[in-house]
C-alpha cells in the first residue's frame, strides 16, 4: 500500500472571537497568548463630612480580605483631596488612641492595633521623596511581607513601581470645601 495517503487527516479546531476553524496537522503554527483578565470593582462614594468619611473608611476596611502579606493601599489624589482624612478616619475605626497626621518629614509613621486583624497601621507619605530607593531604604519591602500590616501609601506615584500587583486604589477628588468624591478600586 505504498504510496496510498490517508483521506482524512487529523485537525486541530481553534477557535477565535466566537468563530470555530479547523487546521490540518502539519500545517499549524501554534501560538500561544496569555490573556489575563483583571476584574477591578469601583465604587464611589461623596462625603460631604468626616463622619461620612468614617462609614466609608469602616466600609472599606470590613471589605478587605486577608492575605500571604501586607494590605497595600495606594491613596492618589491633588493636596487638600482628603488623603490624610481618610487615613484618620481609618485610624478611628481601628480605635487607635492618639493623634494621627500626615507624615509629610518624616515619610513613614507606624501605629500599633490591637483590635483587629492586623497589628500595624503604616502611613506613608511619599511626596519628598526624590527617588523610589529612597522608599526602600526604609526597610518598605519587609514592611509589605508582614500579613499583620495595613499599609496607606499618600502621593504613590512617586513610587508605583514598588507597588505589589494586587495594592488596592483609591482615588480622592475635591469637589468644594466640604465635598470629596472617593474612588475605591479593589
Amino acid at each position: 500500500m505504498a504510496g496510498v495517503r490517508p483521506t482524512t487527516r487529523a485537525a486541530i479546531v481553534t477557535r477565535t472571537f466566537g468563530r470555530e476553524r479547523s487546521v490540518p496537522f502539519g500545517t499549524e503554527r501554534f501560538l500561544f497568548v496569555r490573556l489575563f483578565v483583571k476584574i477591578v470593582f469601583v465604587r464611589k462614594i461623596v462625603s460631604k463630612n468626616l463622619g461620612e468619611t468614617e462609614e466609608a473608611a469602616r466600609s472599606f476596611l470590613s471589605s478587605i480580605q486577608s492575605k500571604e502579606d501586607a494590605v497595600v493601599v495606594g491613596l492618589y489624589g491633588d493636596l487638600g483631596s482628603g488623603k490624610t482624612a481618610f487615613v484618620q478616619a481609618v485610624a478611628r475605626v481601628f480605635k487607635i488612641s492618639g493623634q494621627v497626621t500626615s507624615p509629610t518629614f518624616v515619610i513613614l509613621k507606624r501605629y500599633g492595633i490591637s483590635n483587629a486583624g492586623f497589628k500595624n497601621l503604616y502611613h506613608i507619605d511619599c511626596y519628598r521623596l526624590k527617588e523610589e530607593k529612597d522608599l526602600e531604604s526604609l526597610g518598605f519591602k519587609e514592611i509589605v511581607k508582614n500579613p499583620e500590616n495595613i499599609i496607606f501609601i499618600e502621593w504613590v506615584e512617586r513610587v508605583e513601581e514598588l507597588l505589589p500587583k494586587d495594592a488596592i486604589k483609591i482615588h480622592f477628588n475635591f469637589i468644594d470645601d466640604r465635598t470629596r468624591e472617593i474612588t475605591f478600586m479593589e
